[in-house]
């Protein structure tokens, strides 16, 4: 799958995979490529940014965690980033029924909200 097609729903794809807990950027990176099928390959220099634009927004907060001598930055969502999930999902589900209606004219489309 093409590298630019995350953009625009990659808040959302971390979002998810930090709904069950909190994550470390490498597990993150895992949890949506497990979760895709592979499809999705998140590099870290793409998930690292956005994971402190999250937490900057009050969407995530972080800590760090000792696992033996290595020290990981571990991720989970705030209340804000469970509401901001929630919105994410309802917008996917928006798009992809307007998107599915044009490729697809067999299927009838949802009023718009």
């Amino acid at each position: 799958m093409r590298a630019d097609a995350v953009r625009g729903h990659l808040d959302g794809l971390l979002l998810a995979v930090l709904e069950s807990g909190p994550l470390h950027g490498y597990a993150i990176i895992a949890a949506v490529q497990d979760r895709s099928g592979g499809a999705l390959e998140l590099r870290t220099g793409t998930i690292y940014p956005a994971l402190n634009r999250l937490e900057r927004l009050g969407l995530l907060r972080s800590s760090w965690q000792s696992s033996g001598e290595r020290r990981r930055r571990c991720y989970e969502l705030t209340d804000a980033g469970r509401r901001g999930l929630a919105t994410e999902r309802t917008a996917w589900q928006e798009f992809t029924t307007a998107i599915g209606s044009v490729l697809d004219p067999a299927v009838s489309p949802r009023p718009a909200t």
